[in-house]
């Protein structure tokens, strides 16, 4: 079917759960959110969107881990993301107190074993905010731990196991992920950072999309100095 010169330059409404026709294995995960008021310690910006087949909408009951609350830790995640079947993204939650000979959480049991140590006594360590930059591609199957920072622009791959920091514009990959490479030098990816193009209006995104897709940083940065 031929489109319309109006559908053709219709920019996509981030506020779609489903932004791709007869797809809805794809969620923009924002709108999604904004529909369980329930969750307030996560935090997803706008056209970040998640794949699964089978269980796309339920991302936040399914790929959240121990996300109980009790840390007070948040999980914040930027815009233009993309995040792959089963990307899991683990809480301070599930973290065990370790300073004692046991690991054991005896006081879930309740009774007696909560009676001789209130949960508020655990050793348990302080939870830090998770925090998944602008334009991160996730692979599938990836587990994120809790309280790392991945820089934006980086690329994690399939069922690496996210256990530290990850500089902007690196691909990680691998149990525990390691930078295998990096997409651009320190230098350019501090000039991306700098240029922020996911904070642009939409319809100047969307004239940039060549130079996104296929230029460089110099030619990006052009760009940005001409353009309104």
């Amino acid at each position: 079917m031929t489109r319309t010169r109006a559908e053709a330059e219709a920019l996509p409404d981030p506020d779609a759960i489903h932004p791709v026709a007869n797809k809805p294995r794809v969620v923009f995960l924002k709108p999604l959110l904004d529909s369980l008021p329930e969750i307030r310690n996560v935090e997803v910006g706008a056209f970040t969107y998640y794949d699964d087949p089978l269980h796309a909408r339920d991302f936040f009951r399914r790929n959240l881990l121990y996300n109980f609350g009790a840390s007070g830790a948040k999980l914040r995640i930027g815009r233009f993301g993309a995040i792959a079947t089963a990307a899991r993204f683990m809480f301070p939650d599930a973290m065990h107190a370790m300073e004692g000979p046991s690991t054991y959480p005896f006081g879930i049991l309740g009774g007696g074993f909560l009676g001789a140590l209130p949960f508020a006594d655990y050793p348990f360590k302080p939870g830090r905010d998770t925090v998944i930059g602008h334009d991160v591609w996730i692979g599938m199957e990836a587990l994120v731990m809790p309280g790392v920072r991945i820089g934006h622009g980086a690329v994690v791959g399939a069922r690496a196991v996210v256990g530290s920091d990850v500089p902007d514009y690196a691909v990680v990959a691998g149990n525990p992920a390691r930078v295998i490479r990096r997409r651009y030098t320190e230098e350019e990816a501090a000039r991306l950072v700098a240029l922020a193009w996911w904070d642009w209006p939409v319809a100047r995104i969307a004239r940039a999309i060549p130079l996104l897709v296929k230029g460089g940083v110099a030619a990006l940065e052009d760009f940005a100095a001409r353009q309104p």
